[in-house]
């Protein structure tokens, strides 16, 4: 029997490795996903086998957004201590993306290689992989309305969160957002070691809290809560009046760390990776030099130079996605250094089907700051729509609209309205985002 189970393990991996190299070798992608499904459907048992070999731990990163950019710090801050990271670097969150990036770090026998696994976990299948996991550290970033078709509400997520956490060791340590009251007040219920980060600079609160908002009542009695300010949607410094539950208390103080990506929404991802690696042992001014120096993963404020023009990806794919890259975008306008914007719109199965949430982007804000606004994507007129409306809110609009249904023209147009010395900005949903990619600089990342 104990033959049978090492063929078949051994065949799992080498049909998986047959298969990366082809996919890779025919220019037909990443080979991210189909290896692992195909290896699982060789080897069930595959998962829990791969993770127990990892020599010093385990690190999920789970949350609506801010996955890719956190867990790729995360691997580059330890990477420079000379320690071996299995990581999903692509992005693929799901078992079969999990199995194969851990296959990636494993010989013909079945032996994985990796001090640390990195893997960066889509927030519904994160109960599901606990069963044949238990990690080190989970890093939960944030909860919002995302892909409702798929998810549900927030609440309904945490739920199932803590159910599957609540089993793991005790000494499992959870580093969670404070400023996220779902998520604070799920470590409030935990047992295990749980450690908090959030922002304490009362300068970056917003004007108001948006429209696109998740969280503003208390997780505990249901009372709307009090917030000071709020940074980021919902994510905030609040209190209930009702029952008393706050804001839980940080372990890192915001305003002593810097970042290099824009935008308050990385702020967020740098405290996050910064703490965990606290955590770990690693030395503060090591943490801060790869900060300072780090590059931004494909399409997570990405910058390119195309046609000697710089440009900067900016992923949208949900309501409080969007409205974080409208700000940053609205900033950049500020000084002076931007001026035309492209929006691509797609509806396919990665980017959810319901594209609806765009009513409850405040678009208005992007409209107000003027410019020039370049629409494509298989739902360019629900885009071009959305904006439409905004000239309802203003007497004298102030931007230009200009519909392209090919995305290769719309990215051609985008280039050519934008002036040397500005950044074209790129707002695409995720597929939209692999497109734009593949035609700016002709490689496919999945």
């Amino acid at each position: 029997m104990q033959l049978i189970k090492q063929i078949r393990l051994s065949l799992a991996v080498t049909i998986a490795n047959l298969i990366t190299n082809l996919v890779r070798k025919l220019g037909l992608g990443a080979a991210s996903v189909l290896p692992g499904s195909i290896a699982l459907k060789i080897y069930p048992q595959l998962l829990p086998l791969l993770f127990k070999q990892v020599k010093k731990g385990v690190i999920l990163v789970v949350g609506t957004n801010g996955k890719t950019t956190t867990s790729l710090l995360l691997s580059t801050i330890l990477e420079r201590t000379g320690v071996k990271i299995a990581h999903n670097i692509a992005g693929a969150n799901l078992i079969n993306g999990i199995v194969t990036t851990l296959l990636e770090n494993t010989n013909l026998f079945g032996k994985l290689s990796a001090d640390y696994a990195i893997l960066e976990v889509d927030e519904n299948i994160l109960p599901l992989l606990l069963k044949d996991c238990q990690p080190q550290y989970i890093l939960a970033l944030n909860l919002f309305r995302d892909q409702l078709d798929r998810y549900g509400e927030v609440d309904t997520i945490s739920r199932r969160w803590q159910e599957a956490i609540n089993p793991l060791p005790l000494e499992t340590k959870i580093i969670l957002n404070a400023d996220d009251p779902t998520l604070s007040y799920l470590g409030q219920n935990l047992k295990q070691n749980v450690k908090y980060f959030g922002l304490n600079e009362p300068e970056l609160y917003l004007e108001e809290i948006p429209h696109a908002v998740d969280s503003i009542y208390c997780p505990s009695c249901g009372t709307p809560l009090q917030y000071e300010g709020v940074y980021l949607s919902h994510l905030g410094d609040y209190i209930c009046p009702s029952c008393g539950f706050a804001k839980s208390k940080t372990d890192v103080n915001s305003c002593d760390w810097g970042q290099i990506l824009i935008g308050v929404y990385n702020k967020y991802n740098t405290l996050a990776a910064g703490l965990l690696t606290q955590e770990i042992g690693i030395e503060k001014e090591v943490i801060f030099d790869t900060i300072k120096n780090f590059k931004a993963a494909f399409g997570r404020a990405e910058e390119l130079e195309i046609k000697g023009k710089k440009v900067r990806i900016l992923l949208s794919k949900n309501p409080v996605g969007m409205n974080e890259t409208i700000r940053a975008v609205n900033d950049i306008k500020k000084e002076g250094k931007a001026n035309t914007c492209l929006m691509v719109l797609n509806d396919r199965i990665p980017d959810g089907t319901d594209v609806s949430w765009i009513w409850d982007v405040d678009m208005e804000k992007l409209a107000q700051s003027g410019g020039k606004i370049i629409v494509s994507g298989d739902r360019v007129y629900d885009l071009a729509l959305r904006l439409q409306y905004c000239n309802l809110e203003l007497e004298n609009p102030p931007f230009q609209l200009i519909i392209k249904e090919e995305l290769s023209e719309a990215i051609e147009t985008a280039l050519n309205e934008c002036a040397k010395d500005e950044t074209l900005h790129i707002l695409p949903t995720y597929s939209a985002m692999l497109e734009v990619r593949e035609l700016l600089t002709g490689r496919k990342i999945l």
